[in-house]
């Protein structure tokens, strides 16, 4: 038995969609050993028990999480065919994006104005852990700009409607899930 056109399309929809699952597992795998880490490392005696999240990460993550909602309004859009509004949503998103990274390096300036740095002699276990964690969470973020920027390109080549958002659906799924992960390593600094 033959597979249709359509059902062709749809396996292959979901290959990527497994692809993208994959990927973001292994992501929470290597940020769970992180933690992991961190928590072990807590018993040590240079461990700086008196740290506070710089109030720039606090902002950032406001904005990261408002960022997810404009990529789930592109995704709502482009199903309704709404393409001036899927383009404001995806430009937003890219807006609040670049913020977000600002946002992160400020939050690094403040842990550095408070006399705490990251590397070198001066430095300590406690930040070094954290700029691990912030930077990495950062370049699988870059890896988001990356495919938001491509989703945009697309877009603009009107590859995307109601009844083709493969791209923009991928996009949405990881995405939410680099805001989920950085709210749970925020909520993990803040509060352990």
């Amino acid at each position: 038995m033959e597979m249709t056109v359509q059902e062709h399309q749809e396996r292959k929809n979901q290959s990527y969609k497994l692809l993208l699952w994959f990927g973001m597992i292994s992501m929470v795998m290597m940020f769970a050993g992180l933690t992991s880490a961190f928590v072990v490392s807590t018993s040590r005696k240079d461990w700086l028990k008196d740290f506070e999240m710089p109030q720039a990460f606090v902002l950032s993550t406001v904005v990261l999480i408002f960022s997810s909602f404009t990529f789930h309004f592109a995704l709502t859009s482009i199903r309704k065919d709404n393409r001036k509004a899927t383009t404001l949503a995806l430009l937003g998103t890219l807006l609040l994006g670049a913020l977000f990274v600002i946002l992160q390096f400020l939050g690094f300036n403040q842990i550095i104005e408070a006399g705490y740095f990251f590397t070198g002699s001066e430095s300590n276990i406690t930040t070094s852990f954290l700029y691990i964690i912030v930077v990495l969470h950062m370049a699988h973020l870059f890896g988001g700009v990356l495919a938001l920027l491509i989703l945009i390109y697309n877009h603009f080549k009107q590859k995307y409607n109601s009844t083709q958002t493969l791209g923009i659906e991928l996009g949405a799924m990881f995405w939410h899930f680099l805001d989920f992960l950085w709210i749970l390593l925020f909520l993990f600094f803040y509060f352990y």
